[in-house]
């Protein structure tokens, strides 16, 4: 009865109150779960292996961003899913959501991780490894690989948690293997000297222990039940959960395809260039991280409105979908110009904290991050906007959002300005890549007002009490 009330007090506890006690905890989980792959690469950076391990662990950053895919757009559709059917009274539908997206994780991990080690050397290749780099990517990239089932399970259960209202389960669970992470990378780097392997094997060993905190949540769950039935598949469930989750899908193939042609822009004009193609990858490795960190709070956020957001909008209550939605943008709006300040004004100080370079290296890192993150405001109003119309069952909006940034926007330009660049001045085309960046977040910025206008436009008066 307890747990009843506490998931139906979405929809009349003060919104403030709400999004504070299910945000932080996001924010929190997130970022500690950022830090599987952030510390290995601090790490690796100040150790022997310098920029070119860097480097070597940024090339595998779009093969992972292609398992998370698949995890993620199950994890945040069910989770979206769950929202709403909490906030129509449907606990069958939520329990064969829940098993449905385990049973289908589970076989899309076995999948990736057997194809991932049988070809770990020509993806390596692929996304830009240079001869100084791709025993090292493989290395590194082959171990975790091995680890893709418990990797993709505790990504999505993790979603299933947050959205049965326990943030802070969630957040705990990721930080058991984070810690885990932290304390066996120097061991394993520079006491058993393992180098890249030893940064491999920190981060899955902290990710196994993380799937099974997840785990061990499910045999008390909030909002529903869970049954052998519940692991049968369902096509009904999974097709509204892809559906749903399908968004986030795309964003995430939009960053490998982002990934992959931005290392072989970068390898391409940073030969050409004084920068050589290592300084290019390994810098631009660094921003990825960087980048997912901030959007990461921006996310986290956003998650603590999902269920928020959905238990509302499926019991008709569209003032308090207004209401927090508000409070969320507002919110959003601070993380971007916090960010924004700090590239700008001290992007020494964020790349320090990865290692250290030449001169050279320092120039062009310092040059990206003030330029290619120059509007990362406008990079979280697009993660925002993409979880907000997910979560309340608009997946055409949400995946259109998606799609414009990466896809029909920064993709073309990042591939055109290079080539226009170097016709113009030898050696310089490097640039053309982070100028992409801030002309495709400004079009970008267009489509949400436009998209989010329209909607809230439309969306029925509100009913409900504040």
């Amino acid at each position: 009865m307890e747990k009843q009330q506490e998931i139906h007090g979405l929809g009349q506890e003060r919104i403030g109150g709400l999004l504070l006690k299910f945000s932080i905890p996001c924010v929190v989980g997130l970022l500690i779960g950022s830090f599987y792959n952030i510390v290995d690469q601090m790490f690796i950076g100040n150790s022997e292996l310098g920029y070119f391990g860097n480097a070597a662990t940024g090339i595998s950053f779009p093969v992972l961003c292609i398992a998370n895919a698949f995890a993620w757009c199950i994890g945040d559709g069910a989770a979206s899913f769950l929202s709403i059917c909490a906030g129509r009274g449907d606990s069958e539908s939520a329990h064969k959501c829940v098993g449905t997206g385990i049973t289908v994780t589970t076989a899309i991990g076995v999948v990736l991780a057997v194809v991932s080690m049988i070809w770990a050397r020509p993806l390596m290749a692929l996304f830009g490894a240079s001869a100084q780099t791709l025993d090292m990517a493989t290395e590194y990239f082959r171990i975790v690989a091995a680890f893709f089932p418990f990797y993709l399970l505790m990504n999505v259960t993790n979603s299933m948690i947050r959205a049965d209202g326990s943030p802070t389960y969630a957040m705990m669970a990721l930080s058991v293997g984070a810690v885990v992470n932290i304390a066996l990378d120097p061991l394993f780097i520079f006491v058993l000297k393992w180098g890249i392997a030893g940064a491999a094997w920190a981060t899955v060993i902290g990710q196994v222990l993380s799937f099974a905190t997840c785990a061990a949540y499910f045999f008390k769950p909030k909002s529903f039940r869970l049954s052998k039935r519940s692991f049968l598949l369902n096509g009904a469930v999974l097709r509204e959960t892809v559906l749903l989750g399908g968004s986030t899908f795309i964003t995430q193939i939009s960053i490998v395809v982002l990934s992959l042609v931005s290392n072989l822009v970068l390898a391409k004009y940073g030969a050409l260039s004084v920068y050589g193609p290592d300084i290019p990858i390994s810098v631009f490795s660094i921003q990825n991280k960087v980048y997912t960190i901030v959007c990461n709070v921006v996310v986290g956020i956003v998650l603590g409105g999902q269920p928020i957001f959905g238990y509302n909008y499926g019991a008709g209550n569209f003032g308090r979908v207004r209401r927090a939605y508000r409070l969320v943008l507002r919110a959003t709006l601070l993380v971007g110009l916090a960010a924004t300040l700090l590239f700008q004004l001290y992007p020494q100080g964020v790349i320090r904290l990865f290692g250290s370079g030449d001169a050279v290296y320092w120039e062009f890192a310092v040059k990206t991050f003030r330029i290619y993150s120059s509007l990362i405001l406008v990079s979280g109003l697009v993660k925002m906007t993409t979880v907000f119309f997910q979560a309340i069952g608009k997946p055409t909006n949400a995946i259109i959002v998606a799609l414009v940034r990466d896809i029909v926007l920064f993709t073309p330009l990042a591939m055109w300005l290079p080539h226009l660049l170097e016709s113009v001045s030898t050696g310089s085309g490097i640039h053309g890549i982070l100028y992409a960046a801030p002309i495709a977040d400004v079009v970008a910025l267009i489509t949400i007002v436009c998209l989010t206008v329209r909607f809230f436009r439309r969306l029925k008066k509100p009913t409900d009490a504040a």
